[in-house]
């Protein structure tokens, strides 16, 4: 005859086993474990403990091991088993970063998880796992653009240095102008948010002209002058300086941030600016308008007011936008710039770097 095996239970633990097979919140997996034990410590066979507890004998001598090893908890949670799907190898993953990184699928610009999937034979969630431990991600782009400005640096370490350490008795003015806003009106009335369903607004659009936004934000604390204004010519562009000088104290000099529009360099606004000696201008490299801390008020306006508005005119939208600047200042928080130049400028130097060595590749390639 098979040898019985004894299984000696200690007071906390029978109390622990007796309580988990009166509590209904036990899970039925973990009582029918906590009766072969109580059965097995009373002295029963494995026979009659299967017959018991309506399990089999080895599920019965299983379970008894599994309490002698590891106690109490050991009943409470199942043993891991080894995955049924095979792990990739390091070839495979191989394969699947390289043809991310530099080949395209034949009908599309870019790899999605399921085109991938087809393409090396593994399944889509498998090329999710690989995508995510590379910080690989195919669906998103990026816009840049490199200034090819020949006085790239000292333009982006004279605006840095005006953001990071601003002169003494004088106010630094982010100026431009964010032209060509149309107030634009939906063809039929939208329907409200409700629970389950979002707001609505139709596809298409009726367009009532346009305006152009004229805002200088103060660097110091945060507001903005702004002016809406037809057209964005030189004419305008002297009115909006001479508003910044109306609402400023007249005893700060004023730095002005502007981008190279041909409208801010004309010989009347010259002339302008030498008869106004506290303003002076400082412009920022060729295609590099992200310099010019500005950009970021315009980018809030746009999400938060205008984007997601129909306006029946032109006044309506200027209405609009004026309102929006006055709630804005009545609690302004001011942008902080943190990149220094020399961060800025070894940045360049990388992505121009890159730009040589894709496009070395990209000849080879055609080679």
């Amino acid at each position: 005859m098979r040898k019985i095996e004894r299984i000696s239970l200690s007071i906390a633990d029978r109390e622990r086993l007796e309580r988990l097979v009166r509590d209904r919140n036990t899970p039925q997996k973990a009582v029918w474990r906590a009766r072969i034990v109580l059965l097995a410590a009373d002295g029963l066979t494995a026979g009659a403990i299967a017959t018991a507890a309506g399990k089999s004998v080895l599920t019965v001598r299983r379970w008894r091991r599994r309490y002698m090893a590891q106690g109490v908890e050991g009943l409470l949670k199942d043993a891991t088993r080894p995955s049924r799907v095979k792990p990739l190898t390091p070839r495979k993953i191989k394969q699947v970063v390289h043809m991310t990184l530099h080949e395209s699928p034949p009908k599309a610009t870019h790899w999605s998880v399921r085109s991938m999937a087809t393409a090396v034979d593994i399944s889509h969630s498998s090329v999710q796992r690989i995508w995510r431990a590379h910080g690989l991600k195919p669906h998103l782009v990026k816009t840049f653009k490199i200034s090819r400005d020949r006085n790239f640096a000292a333009k982006v370490e004279e605006v840095v240095g005006l953001y990071l350490n601003p002169p003494d008795k004088a106010l630094v003015l982010c100026v431009d102008e964010k032209s060509q806003i149309q107030a634009l009106d939906r063809t039929q009335p939208g329907l409200p948010m409700k629970k389950g369903r979002a707001g609505t607004m139709t596809h298409d659009y009726k367009r009532n002209g346009t305006t152009t936004l004229f805002a200088a934000l103060n660097m110091l604390d945060g507001k903005v002058i702004g002016a809406c204004m037809p057209r964005h010519r030189h004419r305008e562009f002297l009115r909006f300086l001479k508003q910044i000088d109306q609402r400023t104290p007249a005893d700060l000099d004023l730095h002005l941030i502007v981008d190279n529009y041909a409208t801010h360099k004309t010989a009347a606004v010259k002339r302008w600016l030498k008869a106004h000696s506290r303003f002076h201008l400082h412009f920022t490299p060729t295609s590099a308008s992200w310099l010019n801390m500005v950009e970021r008020f315009f980018a809030e306006i746009t999400r938060n007011r205008i984007r997601r508005s129909a306006f029946t005119g032109v006044a309506h939208l200027t209405s609009a936008i004026m309102e929006y600047l006055e709630n804005h200042n009545a609690d302004p928080k001011p942008f902080i710039w943190t990149k220094s130049a020399g961060e800025i400028l070894e940045k360049v130097a990388r992505a121009k770097q890159a730009l040589v060595l894709s496009r070395s590749w990209l000849e080879m390639r055609v080679a």
